[in-house]
Parts: C-alpha cells; sequence; structure tokens
C-alpha cells in the first residue's frame, strides 16, 4: 500500500507541474488518464464527459478506450456512466461473469479486457465526469480503488488551481473544442498508420509520446503531421 501511495504522490507532482491553461483542456485531461494508468497499474484509460448533453469518451490512452465505451452510450447504461450519475465507484473483476452490464462486458471482454474500474470526477460538489480504467490481465484491488479514488479527487483540485475550466455551466464549450482537436488527432492517426503500417494504437502512442517529449499541445503536434502530408502531396485538381 506505500508503493501505490508513493504512486499517487508521484503521479500529483507531475500532474501540478503540467502547465495548463484554457486551450489545453484535452491535453490536460489526457495527463490525468495517463498518470492514472500508472498510478493503479491500469493498461489504459479513458474519462467519460458530457458533450452537448450527451455522454462520450472525450480523451484516452488509447485508441480502444472509446470502441469500448460505445456500447454503453447506445445503451445508456455502464458502469462509466453509472459512476458519473451515482458519483460512486463501480468495479468489474471479470467482464466474463459481470451479469450488471452484460453488453458493455461483453465488448470489453472482445478488446482483450478482463477488468474494469470507474471513478467519479467531480469539481466543487458537482459531478462533471468519470474517470475509466482498463486492464488486461487482472482485476483490480482494494488498494487500486483507494489509490484511484485519492488520485481523481486531488487531481481536480489540482486541476482547479491551474485555473482549468472546471466551471460546469463554461465546461461544454471546452469539451467541444476539445472534440473538434479529436478530428484532426485522427487525421494523422490514419496519416501515420498509412505511412508506417501502424495499427490505430501505436499510430495513436506516438502522436502522446512526441506531445509529451515536445511539452506541446497534442492538437498541435497533430496537426503539424496533417498540415506536412497536405503539403506534400499538393493541391487536389478536379477532374
Amino acid at each position: 500500500m506505500a508503493d501505490g501511495l508513493a504512486a499517487v504522490a508521484s503521479g500529483l507532482r507531475v500532474l501540478s507541474g503540467f502547465f495548463v491553461d484554457e486551450g489545453t483542456l484535452g491535453d490536460t485531461l489526457l495527463r490525468v488518464a495517463g498518470l492514472a494508468c500508472e498510478v493503479t497499474s491500469a493498461d489504459m484509460a479513458g474519462i467519460t464527459l458530457l458533450v452537448d448533453g450527451e455522454p462520450a469518451t472525450g480523451v484516452f490512452t488509447d485508441a480502444e478506450a472509446p470502441q469500448i465505451d460505445a456500447a454503453q452510450y447506445e445503451m445508456g447504461d455502464g458502469p462509466c456512466l453509472a459512476a458519473f450519475r451515482d458519483q460512486r465507484v463501480y468495479r468489474i473483476d471479470s467482464t466474463g461473469a459481470e451479469d450488471r452490464w452484460p453488453a458493455f462486458a461483453r465488448d470489453a471482454a472482445a478488446h482483450g479486457v478482463t477488468a474494469t474500474l470507474s471513478v467519479p470526477l467531480a469539481a466543487r460538489g458537482e459531478g462533471v465526469g468519470a474517470l475509466n480504467l482498463y486492464s488486461r490481465t487482472a482485476a483490480f484491488s482494494d488498494d487500486h480503488v483507494r489509490q484511484a479514488e485519492a488520485f481523481a479527487a486531488q487531481a481536480v483540485i489540482v486541476l482547479a488551481n491551474a485555473q482549468v475550466y472546471w466551471d460546469a455551466r463554461q465546461l461544454g464549450e471546452n469539451l467541444r473544442q476539445a472534440m473538434r482537436s479529436r478530428a484532426v488527432i485522427d487525421q494523422a492517426i490514419g496519416i501515420l498508420m498509412a505511412d508506417g503500417g501502424r495499427r490505430p494504437d501505436e499510430a495513436f502512442q506516438l502522436l502522446v509520446r512526441t506531445s509529451q517529449r515536445e511539452n506541446r499541445r497534442l492538437r498541435d503536434v497533430a496537426g503539424e503531421i496533417v498540415a506536412r502530408t497536405s503539403e506534400r502531396r499538393g493541391p487536389t485538381v478536379p477532374g
């Protein structure tokens, strides 16, 4: 447990030192998801948010996360939505034996996920989302639950202190901007897949590593790749 608490403290130190402004909400949330994986030894993570009144996986550390979440969004029920709605933690120890959310569990298992952990995110007493953690190897322990809760609670405070747009009345516009950035990121992923024969998750991780190494916004890295490719191909002449 001591190692787990040390991981939480280390993750919060990294997060508190990460420069944030209004234009980097998506990047900041991605950093939160990535650090949450480190804290809990999860294989991937996503954050469920409301965009234009509808739930969506706004950020994710693996391209498969939003695919897994799609089933619960279509059904209107699942552990991530329940964590958001009820403001409590929901854990699935085995997707192969889950009977509360069978559709979600089947989709998760089809992607190789064996266990999940959904933790609510709240700012100023109001729920703003849910942190969703996925494991391909083992169930999350009680210690992992405590570590994830501690990290989520403190991460929101760090974000608020860094003046991120966590005001629920204004969050929607920022999330829409984050979702628009995803269109550019998706284009860059397609380019990296075509040029290097990479899988979608490999292309996405390459973008993330470049963003972190160069301390640049993820969408800026993606935009540069898209612009460079457009220049190389030249204008398209109608036939």
